[in-house]
């Protein structure tokens, strides 16, 4: 599985906010079902992520690159570092965070 098709996929079919702020109120609400973090996420967004996340049981994957990489594979010419799926469309995003 080539984790940047299948996040492209999910933005251009399905359900996704990017920004860590977006991301935060999706994994306090517990709308998400994915939450992906670039490498150069802040620290301290970083850890109220993953801490958020754990709390209502949403999985994150760690996207090896940038934040300018990861706004390149969503098709956005802004960094984005970090985004939640909400609804993954066609792609199978949500069946690679469960490896």
């Amino acid at each position: 599985m080539d984790l940047n098709k299948s996040i492209r996929m999910a933005v251009d079919t399905g359900k996704v906010l990017m920004g860590a702020d977006k991301t935060v109120k999706a994994a306090l609400n517990g709308t998400a079902k994915l939450i992906v973090i670039a490498s150069n996420c802040p620290i301290q967004r970083r850890q109220d992520l993953k801490h958020y996340s754990q709390l209502s049981g949403i999985p994150v994957l760690d996207f090896k690159g940038t934040s300018i990489e990861l706004g390149t594979v969503c098709g956005k010419p802004f960094p984005v570092s970090a985004m939640s799926v909400l609804d993954a469309g066609n792609s199978d995003l949500l069946d690679a965070a469960k490896k």
